[in-house]
């Protein structure tokens, strides 16, 4: 994004799916992204955020796929966006409002957040693990309602744009504080990953590759090291989590986001490997799907271990009160998720409905 509308072309990378035009080493980034926030929901180990950010990568991918599809007109592309996230929500909601409801839930007003999440919805407690997934498709909302703007605002002068993106974190973290209630959460979320949405325009229009090596490592390291720093004095009950901190995992995401995209690095053997590369497609056409459900699965994944420790058999020759059990059992119940309601993307997205893509 180097001029008010000029893109430097991008030479096809080796990665590229055939035919697609899709940059593989995206879906291959997305997976992992997926595999990691189910890892860290199951054992919560706070390293996993500092080897692997995955919520600022998925910002960055979605920003730069954002950038590509405003290339056409914006109105039609919002409409596209909006549906092909909100109709998987909606039906997330009916699911998980009818079990609320069983359990004593009883909604107000704010409900329609369920409809058109601007804010987070709302929920009963008993199901707040299974909702409170919801801020990441919040912020992307909001993201995506942006764009427009913040595209034409990046590629007046993107540099400066991008060293800016930074400054509403910092304000809100050491000056002014974040706001209480909904307002203060979606401003708070958006800020600490606003830096990553729009490296996905620079990817996009080619800011990253004018940008040499060394100058990316050399605003990439101080950056993670600023995160690190922070983290290091602000522990939220003696842990250095970086999703308790929220500076911190701006900075560090904004310098790891900053590597990745860089340097991108080239997955082509997976098309040696037909079983990886076919998680991979997976993965990607029902992303939302993994991402809502996964802590449905592995809410649901403790009473089925339940009724395990009642088969005697079972009991004796299965690690069941291992945490790594539950990470087996709740794949296997994402994986059933994926083939019994995955289809809703594609109807969303308006394709033809299949089981497995």
């Amino acid at each position: 994004m180097a001029g008010a509308h000029r893109r430097t072309a991008l030479a096809p990378s080796p990665a590229v799916a055939a035919g697609t035009g899709r940059d593989r080493s995206f879906d291959v980034l997305r997976a992992v992204a997926l595999v990691r926030v189910v890892t860290y929901h199951t054992f919560e180990w706070p390293w996993l955020g500092y080897v692997f950010p995955s919520m600022g990568v998925m910002f960055a991918l979605a920003g730069s796929l954002m950038a590509r599809s405003l290339e056409r007109p914006a109105a039609g592309v919002l409409r596209g966006r909006l549906r092909r996230l909100l109709i998987p929500v909606w039906l997330f909601g009916l699911v998980l409002g009818v079990a609320m409801l069983l359990h004593g839930w009883e909604p107000g007003p704010d409900a329609v957040l369920w409809v058109l999440p601007v804010g987070d919805p709302p929920g009963a407690a008993w199901g707040e693990q299974a909702w409170a997934v919801l801020w990441y498709l919040r912020a992307y909302l909001w993201f995506v309602l942006l764009s427009p703007l913040l595209l034409r605002a990046f590629r007046l002068a993107p540099l400066p744009v991008l060293a800016l993106s930074l400054v509403p974190v910092v304000v809100l973290e050491t000056v002014s504080g974040v706001p209480d209630g909904r307002l203060g959460s979606a401003v708070g979320d958006a800020s600490v990953f606003l830096f990553c949405w729009l490296l996905g325009f620079a990817h996009r229009d080619g800011v990253l590759d004018r940008l040499r090596g060394p100058g990316a490592t050399a605003v990439a390291v101080p950056l993670m090291a600023a995160g690190a720093w922070w983290a290091s004095g602000h522990p939220v009950d003696g842990s250095f989590d970086l999703d308790d901190i929220p500076l911190a995992q701006a900075l560090w995401s904004a310098g790891s986001v900053l590597l990745l995209l860089r340097f991108r690095p080239r997955f082509d053997g997976l098309v040696r490997h037909p079983v990886a590369d076919r998680l991979v497609t997976v993965f990607n056409a029902r992303a939302v799907t993994v991402y809502l459900w996964h802590e449905v699965a592995l809410m649901a994944a403790v009473p089925l271990i339940d009724l395990m420790w009642e088969v005697p058999v079972l009991e004796r020759h299965l690690p069941l009160g291992s945490l790594w059990w539950q990470f087996g059992v709740a794949w296997v119940l994402i994986a059933v998720t994926v083939v019994s309601v995955g289809w809703v993307e594609d109807v969303a997205a308006r394709r033809r409905p299949r089981l497995l893509p």
